[in-house]
């Protein structure tokens, strides 16, 4: 690139670093961050800047004393079924609140939602981390930074919205018990998960409570692949009923054991977790938990405004404690699940095709 009038390049970041002695990321902070940079410097980085012809982003720009109204929402998985109503009802709260959403993909991986963070700070006023996978300690700094909030998680001093897996899984493991089953797979999900450790530890306790043998199988990816994963590995160990992490695994596993000539649910009964888009569409229709996926979002984002109203712009703050916000789950029976088989029939797994 070029300037117009001359030919000469516009000068960087950089050349004004060198010319006033500083590091790039100074200069940076004089103009996305103002505040955090020693009044003289960022006065002879401005002065500097001008006499060199240096043009900030525009971003960078908006934030001296202006209000972006952006916020984001990072998510673990895009492609996970479970964020697309979120995100509409993410989307929706903040366009009622004059806000832009901006949405990060961060792939299942800790460090991409590192960067992601790092990378909008200086951008949005708020952040709404949905199911993350970083360390209580990591978004408990998050969280003094910017505004934030936590969405399918709880993490202590920080505004979280939730869905209620404890009831979710009880009313799950209850209509598994009226339909005569005995003992119930849990198939896992990640290990960093929050609301696998919750789902787990409701059923371990429901089952007690019924008189119910409950067994967990995993950790499995929240993916139809992770499906696929559990079917054979519950293959080894069978049981006449499961209850699958999310949706996504119960229909993996549904697909695998067809086509090994398994009957669903005349072989096994299959409860899934979500309700996403397209669990009433598969063979059978998926039993399961249903979230509030709209809502959630629209929750998060709704709480997060009302933080920003009260704090300002971006910079060092103390996060005030707060109850999380608990949504109702609710269970949707659909053709999945049924009575417990009089007899467990023998069936054989075969090796995926070619």
């Amino acid at each position: 690139m070029v300037d117009d009038d001359t030919g000469a390049k516009p000068p960087t970041i950089y050349d004004v670093a060198a010319a006033c002695g500083v590091a790039p990321s100074t200069v940076s902070r004089a103009f996305s961050r103002p505040g955090r940079v020693a009044a003289a410097t960022a006065a002879r980085i401005h002065e500097v800047a001008e006499q060199m012809g240096y043009r900030s982003n525009p971003f960078a720009q908006a934030l001296q004393g202006s209000r972006t109204k952006l916020v984001a929402l990072v998510a673990s998985d895009l492609t996970n079924p479970f964020f697309f109503e979120i995100i509409r009802g993410a989307e929706r709260a903040a366009a009622e609140q004059d806000y832009t959403l901006l949405v990060a993909d961060v792939n299942e991986s800790t460090e991409v939602e590192r960067q992601a963070l790092d990378r909008t700070a200086g951008i949005v006023e708020g952040i709404v981390l949905a199911t993350s996978r970083l360390s209580d300690t990591s978004i408990r700094a998050i969280a003094r930074r910017q505004p934030a909030v936590v969405l399918n998680r709880v993490v202590t001093d920080v505004p979280s919205v939730v869905t209620d897996n404890g009831r979710g899984m009880r009313r799950a493991v209850e209509h598994l018990a009226e339909l005569d089953h005995r003992t119930i797979t849990y198939l896992a999900g990640p290990e960093a998960s929050w609301a696998d450790g919750m789902r787990w530890r409701a059923a371990q306790e429901a089952g007690h409570e019924l008189g119910l043998r409950v067994r967990r199988l995993g950790p499995f990816a929240p993916t139809i692949d992770g499906g696929r994963a559990a079917a054979r590995a519950f293959a080894e160990a069978r049981t006449t009923a499961v209850v699958a992490y999310n949706d996504l695994i119960a229909i993996g596993f549904m697909q695998t054991v067809q086509s090994w000539g398994v009957a669903v649910p005349g072989d096994v009964s299959v409860v899934g977790f979500d309700d996403i888009f397209g669990a009433d569409f598969c063979s059978p229709a998926l039993t399961t938990v249903a979230a509030p996926l709209a809502a959630l979002g629209k929750h998060a984002v709704t709480m997060l405004v009302e933080q920003l109203s009260t704090v300002g712009l971006r910079g060092a703050r103390t996060v005030v404690p707060r109850r999380p916000a608990l949504l109702p789950a609710a269970l949707r029976v659909r053709e999945s699940t049924g009575p417990r088989p009089r007899r467990q029939r023998a069936w054989t797994p075969t090796p995926p095709a070619g």
